[in-house]
């Protein structure tokens, strides 16, 4: 009988907290911290035509820092070719005189003329971004990913003036 009692007890103590309690539903917090999600820190240099059959594919690459120290790479070009995905990357040394694969960045859309999968392009590496005016790269532009014609390039750290920088 005794642990009847006992049960009883604790499920009516239980029914008596649950019914008693103002359950409200939770706001989330909208507000962003100070300086959250800004990006003030950008490198950005011209890409320039380079494609023999006239499509005039031309633009500019930025590279943003982060508040973790991550740069965001941003391509940005006009003329692209519509339907098509124009893959991107870094190569080392001048344009038209490096050859090799630095970093592969993405496919720019040639719909949009951004980058395919995201608006940037992350670089996690903390020192990526403090290197870029020192780095002996070139950006390179592909036709498509069966076409290696390059259509675009431009000259990125020892190789060229940023155009614009803050």
């Amino acid at each position: 009988m005794k642990t009847y009692i006992n049960k009883i007890s604790v499920l009516a103590l239980l029914l008596i907290t649950f019914s008693s309690c103002d359950l409200e539903p939770l706001q989330s917090a909208q507000e962003v911290a100070e300086g959250g999600g800004t990006l003030d820190s950008y490198i950005a240099y011209t890409i320039d035509s380079t494609d023999p059959t006239g499509s005039n594919v031309y633009g500019r690459i930025v590279f943003w820092k982060t508040d973790l120290s991550q740069t965001l790479v941003q391509i940005s070009l006009y003329n692209t070719v519509a339907d098509f995905l124009h893959p991107a990357v870094l190569v080392e040394g001048a344009a038209g005189a490096g050859t090799n694969t630095m970093m592969t960045i993405d496919d720019v859309d040639g719909n949009t003329g951004e980058l395919a999968t995201n608006k940037f392009f992350l670089i996690a590496d903390t020192a990526f971004y403090d290197s870029i005016t020192t780095l002996d790269t070139h950006v390179s532009i592909a036709l498509s990913p069966s076409d290696d014609t390059i259509v675009a390039t431009g000259d990125i750290g020892i190789n060229a003036e940023p155009v614009e920088t803050n």
